[in-house]
């Protein structure tokens, strides 16, 4: 297998891994709230802790391998 082969089949992995990652993060955001208002009254911001710490530390390093795979099979092609 050569590298413009794997690359593809990476890509596709990534993405996969991203949406489920991304999905599994808690969301205490309403409709109101992803438009940049505030739904609630406490603004108080919450820190990430544990479990939530390590799988948006993972959305993050897998949304950068992604962009650099996708360069690369820009790149290759």
């Amino acid at each position: 297998m050569t590298l413009i082969n794997v690359l593809p089949v990476l890509q596709i992995i990534l993405s996969v891994l991203l949406v489920i990652v991304i999905l599994l993060q808690r969301s205490e955001e309403s409709l109101g709230g992803a438009f940049g208002g505030s739904d609630s009254i406490d603004t108080v911001k919450n820190t990430r802790r544990g479990s939530e710490k390590t799988i948006f530390q993972a959305a993050i390093v897998i949304a950068i391998l992604f962009t650099i795979v996708s360069i690369a099979v820009v790149v290759t092609k």
